[in-house]
């Protein structure tokens, strides 16, 4: 077996692991039945490691999904232990206790074996155009107040167990969504697409040997780590902070949503607090993610590099329990994204200070305007629906105007 890493050898590993989550990606968008999938692009595809960590992500998609799969793993493997795992195993899981996001973000998963050791999973976080519910489309509305109102919850479930599929799984899903020919035909572009990533990161494997491989991993963590380490040193120590308003949260008017960021660098480090946003909310606009902050300081720190876990090493994020962007199971998350970019562009906002020469004015505040439309065919009395994000502008940077 190779275990020795030359520099050749570790810029091919390199660029191999986020080629295969960039092929995975692709995959799913030629083989997707849903809009949201092959045109939105509300998807992910990634590698993550036994621990949670992330290997590579594909390029482009929602950027609210950076680094967001780990805490899957971490609960599956708890769940399941680390002997819970088979080749041929699929997992399928959108349960916001762990998840945190609208139950539409269904996440496909499969382990990877080399030698009989399970090593890692490839994944795929995909957006369903329906998970049954009171409404199709993007989880029914803010008003809807608690999960089983919002759709199928599906939990950590094996939908292949050791190659075999579960039928009445299968049944349990048709049988509760709208639109079944679409949406499982997403899960199965799902499952395509993960275990492509499997046959290609076994092939690395086989190729290089798992030694080599896995020091290669760890050294391109460290490199990532370092790079964004060098970047946030130039910056002055200090304590930064802004917020940002909602005039309300769409069911209880004349109370503002809060957005607060207390950014905290020093040394190389960098910690964002969010402890200062509301509460969780009665109202569907919760979500139990890590992601705004991610999202903001890869964006600060190395917005073209391939993003893995070393991107985020040199962060800390503080989020207390209950707090609107860590919210707790059953707090309704049917509307998990409308805050979250304006929780990124807080945290952008209050280093205008440290970086005056790049930090732009705001945006439009919002991932996107949903526009859903559906309903029963007058003729042939099959259901419908179309849905699209349609997305807004951004304020001028130091170097060029808004658009």
């Amino acid at each position: 077996m190779r275990t020795k890493l030359d520099p050749v050898t570790l810029e091919v590993i390199r660029n191999a692991l986020p080629a295969i989550a960039n092929e995975m990606a692709a995959d799913l968008q030629r083989t997707s039945y849903n809009m949201m999938i092959y045109e939105v692009r509300d998807f992910c595809t990634a590698l993550v490691n036994l621990d949670g960590e992330l290997i590579s992500q594909n390029v482009g998609g929602v950027s609210h999904f950076v680094a967001d799969l780990g805490v899957i793993i971490t609960d599956a493997v708890k769940r399941y232990g680390r002997k819970g795992f088979k080749p041929g195993d699929v997992l399928i899981t959108n349960h916001q206790a762990v998840a945190g996001q609208h139950l539409n973000n269904v996440v496909i998963y499969v382990p990877y074996f080399f030698k009989g050791e399970l090593l890692a999973f490839s994944m795929v976080r995909a957006h369903w155009i329906d998970v049954g519910g009171t409404s199709t489309g993007f989880g029914a509305g803010p008003e809807v107040p608690d999960p089983w109102q919002e759709g199928l919850q599906l939990d950590q479930l094996k939908i292949h167990d050791g190659g075999r599929l579960d039928e009445t799984l299968c049944r349990v899903i048709r049988d509760n969504i709208r639109f079944p020919e679409s949406s499982l035909g997403d899960m199965n572009s799902q499952i395509a697409s993960c275990k492509l990533g499997i046959r290609r990161l076994d092939e690395l494997f086989r190729k290089y040997g798992g030694g080599t491989i896995l020091k290669a991993i760890a050294r391109i963590f460290d490199e990532t780590e370092t790079q964004c380490r060098n970047f946030v040193a130039k910056l002055t120590d200090g304590v930064y902070e802004a917020e940002s308003f909602f005039d309300d949260d769409g069911v209880t008017p004349d109370e503002r949503v809060r957005i607060h960021a207390r950014v905290t660098v020093k040394s190389g480090n960098m910690t964002i607090d969010l402890s200062g946003c509301s509460r969780e909310r009665k109202a569907a606009v919760n979500s139990r993610t890590l992601a705004g902050a991610r999202v903001a300081y890869k964006a600060i720190t190395a917005p073209l590099a391939p993003v893995n876990e070393g991107s985020f090493r040199a962060l800390e994020v503080i989020i207390p329990e209950g707090n609107i962007m860590m919210a707790r199971y059953p707090a309704p998350m049917a509307g998990w994204s409308i805050f979250v970019p304006t929780v990124v562009e807080t945290i952008i906002s209050s280093l205008a200070q440290a970086m005056p020469d790049r930090i732009p004015a705001a945006h439009h505040g919002l991932l996107g305007g949903s526009v859903v439309f559906f309903g029963v065919h007058p003729q042939s009395r099959r259901r419908f629906v179309v849905q699209s994000i349609e997305g807004g502008g951004w304020g001028g940077r130091p170097f060029e105007d808004g658009e």
